[in-house]
């Protein structure tokens, strides 16, 4: 039905973000997001943010973002190679110092640096 669709998907802007409700390491949530044609939710913005946080509550679990530690410890950007334009860590966040080199959304729509081989919702975005 309609309704069960739309608890799974958001809209914001120009992009849309779905999820499958599968859980998954960060490598192959984003394989299941580029085989659907569309890439890891990576949030450039408060509204993107709260369109994500959405999915991440309606399923009550954390989300990887397409977001990736760089070579440089504690610096992060998107997994396209940009710089961050928008960020929203949790508090004392990031703290894996190099160790934790995905990031997650928390279903307080803040994010968390986080080892890459955890299951988190697959949230993509196309």
């Amino acid at each position: 039905s309609v309704l069960a669709l739309n608890a799974k998907i958001r809209k914001a802007g120009e992009k849309m973000f779905a999820s499958n409700g599968k859980k998954a390491d960060f490598a192959s949530a984003l394989t299941s997001c580029e085989e659907a044609g569309g890439t890891l939710a990576t949030p450039m913005n408060e509204e993107e943010n709260k369109a994500i946080m959405d999915i991440v509550r309606q399923y009550n679990q954390y989300a990887y973002l397409g977001i990736k530690e760089c070579e440089t410890s504690g610096q992060f950007a998107y997994i396209t190679g940009m710089p961050l334009s928008y960020t929203k860590w949790h508090q004392h966040e990031p703290d894996g110092k190099g160790k934790e080199k995905c990031v997650e959304m928390y279903t307080d729509g803040s994010w968390n640096d986080k080892k890459c081989n955890m299951h988190r919702l697959t949230v993509c975005e196309f």
